[in-house]
């Protein structure tokens, strides 16, 4: 089925992050496993529209949601084109299966005084070297906007003190500047000379795990989600809740669309207006709130 080459494709060529490339690779398997097993097929010429809905029907009776479905969909969607591409197929199967319409999900955020709340808590006068790496991995994660993939890849190499930015290694292998602000940088300097000390032997990644080592994805997660959860009861407690607090907190301070679009790296501005939704919203309740004419019904006139 050219799986592999597929995968190599999206690893070398498209320079997917490694979380991405786990994702593509079960949908890819879990879909190509279901044909085999149900169809027998073992050939990628020989699939067609039919196979890939009925492969739909079982995800959507398994329980999956619309935009789950709609984001399994997106792989084969790549998966065909670079198939058809390279001429291992004659026709694109895709073409003819209609994707689920899935509801337009807002970005889940925290509020400003929540993430401050959750530094607060660890602001320690002599904290030991765990204690200043968490602290600089949510700072960073809030003040720049990074993906966890970026901030596991950060080398101090892309750290500039001296001008407070960040290289920032994309997705695509596209790079950008996050710059911060002078508390970071004294964090940074602090957190920097304990690194040195407690793993003299280390390489040159920023964030280290206990032992001194390059950390999993799943780890700075459970770090993440330890600390959301001394502050919030949103279910959704990942990086990725720091990364839309930081755009979102943008938005609502009057910071320009391009801008929060080019300091998240996103490829088109269509990606970053769903803050400015956010945004939108919130004016409307202050304005339903505040304002006499958003009422439903009329005060009365004095006589």
């Amino acid at each position: 089925m050219k799986e592999a080459l597929f995968l190599q494709y999206l690893e070398f060529e498209k320079r997917y992050s490694p979380h991405t490339l786990t994702a593509y690779r079960s949908d890819l398997i879990h879909f190509l496993t279901y044909l085999s097993q149900n169809y027998g097929l073992s050939s990628a010429a020989d699939i067609r529209a039919s196979h890939i809905r009925s492969w739909v029907i079982l995800l959507v009776t398994e329980g999956l949601s619309p935009r789950s479905v709609q984001r399994k969909l997106s792989v084969l969607k790549t998966y065909f084109r670079f198939l058809l591409k390279r001429s291992y197929i004659s026709a694109n199967p895709m073409l003819k299966v209609t994707t689920p319409k899935a509801g337009k999900r807002l970005p889940v955020s925290l509020a400003a005084t929540d993430v401050s709340k959750m530094l607060d808590r660890m602001d320690f006068p002599e904290a030991d070297f765990e204690t200043l790496r968490d602290r600089v991995v949510l700072e960073l994660l809030y003040a720049t906007g990074m993906r966890r993939s970026e901030l596991l890849g950060l080398t101090w190499d892309n750290v500039d003190l001296s001008q407070c930015r960040l290289k920032i290694l994309g997705k695509g292998g596209k790079e950008r500047l996050a710059p911060f602000g002078e508390k970071i940088r004294s964090r940074l300097v602090e957190y920097k000379t304990a690194c040195q000390q407690q793993f003299p032997e280390a390489g040159r990644l920023v964030v280290l795990d206990d032992k001194g080592k390059s950390p999993n994805p799943k780890w700075l997660y459970n770090k993440v989600k330890f600390y959301l959860s001394g502050v919030t009861t949103i279910e959704q407690r990942s990086p990725h809740v720091l990364r839309h607090s930081f755009a979102t907190h943008l938005s609502d301070n009057g910071a320009d669309l391009n801008a929060i679009k080019e300091l998240l790296g996103h490829a088109s501005l269509a990606a970053t207006q769903i803050y400015m939704h956010n945004s939108i919203e919130k004016l409307k309740r202050v304005y339903e709130k505040a304002h006499p004419k958003a009422k439903t019904e009329d005060p009365p006139i004095n006589p």
